[in-house]
């Protein structure tokens, strides 16, 4: 049940990393937010580096794929 829900939440987390204005701003917040959680799930398997990097590619690629119109939740806090 914990792993279950460990993964609902990083596929959460990819899906509300592709926020910002550009597409650069989506992909790096995706890649950040997908690396996390990445991380986390794989760290309950034991390779949370493995994780961290399939986590931020499946992130950025989200982040990068989206437009303003399908997710915009805002400005960037780095903005």
């Amino acid at each position: 049940m914990r792993k279950s829900s460990l993964a609902l939440l990083a596929l959460a987390s990819i899906g509300l990393g592709a926020c910002g204005y550009s597409t650069g701003d989506r992909a790096a917040s995706g890649g950040l937010l997908g690396a996390g959680a990445g991380a986390a799930v794989g760290s309950l398997t034991g390779n949370a580096g493995t994780g961290a990097l399939i986590g931020g590619a499946a992130g950025a690629a989200g982040g990068a794929l989206t437009n303003s119109n399908q997710v915009d939740l805002g400005r960037p806090v780095w903005r």
